[in-house]
């Protein structure tokens, strides 16, 4: 990789530490493009717990080839790059397992392995790395499982990071005009499948809940907690898609389903009609966080987290995850 620019203080401190081997004062330099690198693997493999393992990985990497790094490109650009690869890698073998669909009939739909991510975890430093809230959504990190591996990492790069195409390309090993074809197809794919939401990634963007937004979580977690099942109805588009992952096949389109579905599968009957709720949010989208409290049972224990797209002040998708035995989203496990 070749960039024309001069060594940054990171570069030459990176080399001074690959050159003595001195572990302490490598991690000091790298430990600050933590987050940024899980971040972009989360956006490669929608699945927050795969997301740390390669960032693992990636450090893993860049010490074992320290001593390839001679400063042409910037530390950052080179981070990527081994990142970047290491999700490809993954995913080569993933995707042998677990086909992706080319359909993608709503939030959250046949990506069984999509996890939430945590706000907590996201970058802190807006100057170097702001999160644009909509590259984070779920729909996003939905439809960007829908592009090739190849295709989707040239789009991440050029499209969300904002990276030149002969820097991208470089990273990728492919040519200018790869990475120009791949993310023009790339870009039809993400209207296609995201119709009326904001396409400009990179325009800076707000991370704050609207007041509308937090309006409906407060609603919702006050008809569930009384097992409201008319209130709930009401907060819910008629067109409104739904997935309960990771159960494949829950995906319905009408609120009237939706609801009909919870009724049927027990929902509010004993055994599950003593529910507290507390507000919170995941991929910079409000959530609501679900506790039951079985019969005999003196603790209301996390059950699931349900996060919700809200359009004039009703929820349009409703993805539902499983939230047991997940420390890393930072709730408490009782009330």
């Amino acid at each position: 990789m070749t960039d024309a620019r001069l060594p940054g203080d990171d570069d030459t401190a990176f080399i001074a530490a690959a050159r003595s081997n001195d572990a302490g004062q490598f991690a000091l330099i790298t430990e600050p493009y933590r987050r940024e690198l899980q971040v972009h693997c989360y956006r490669m493999l929608a699945n927050y717990e795969d997301a740390q393992d390669m960032t693992q990985e990636t450090f893993l990497r860049v010490w074992n080839k320290r001593q390839s790094f001679k400063g042409h490109a910037a530390l950052r650009t080179w981070l990527y790059r081994i990142a970047t690869n290491a999700c490809l890698d993954f995913l080569e073998k993933r995707n042998g397992r677990t086909p992706v669909p080319a359909e993608l009939p709503g939030a959250g739909s046949e990506v069984q392995y999509l996890q939430p991510y945590p706000d907590r975890m996201l970058p802190e430093d807006p100057q170097e790395s702001v999160v644009a809230r909509e590259t984070v959504e779920l729909a996003f990190i939905v439809t960007v499982q829908h592009l090739p591996p190849r295709q989707r990492a040239v789009f991440i790069l050029r499209d969300v990071l904002g990276w030149p195409a002969p820097k991208a390309a470089d990273v990728l090993d492919l040519t200018v005009a790869s990475v120009t074809s791949a993310l023009q197809r790339a870009r039809v794919t993400m209207r296609e499948q995201l119709p009326g939401r904001r396409l400009d990634w990179r325009r800076p963007a707000t991370h704050e809940l609207s007041d509308d937004e937090r309006d409906v979580v407060k609603s919702y977690i006050d008809a569930h907690e009384r097992n409201d099942v008319e209130g709930l109805m009401a907060l819910l588009r008629d067109d409104l898609r739904f997935t309960m992952l990771p159960d494949p096949g829950t995906l319905v389109v009408t609120a009237k389903d939706a609801m009909d579905g919870w009724v049927s599968s027990g929902l509010f009957q004993r055994g599950y009609d003593d529910w507290r709720c507390i507000a919170t949010t995941v991929n910079r989208m409000p959530a609501a966080a679900l506790y039951l409290r079985a019969p005999d049972d003196p603790e209301h224990r996390l059950f699931t987290i349900a996060v919700l797209h809200i359009v004039d002040g009703k929820i349009a998708e409703l993805t539902g995850f499983d939230a047991r035995d997940k420390p890393w989203l930072d709730l408490p496990a009782t009330l």
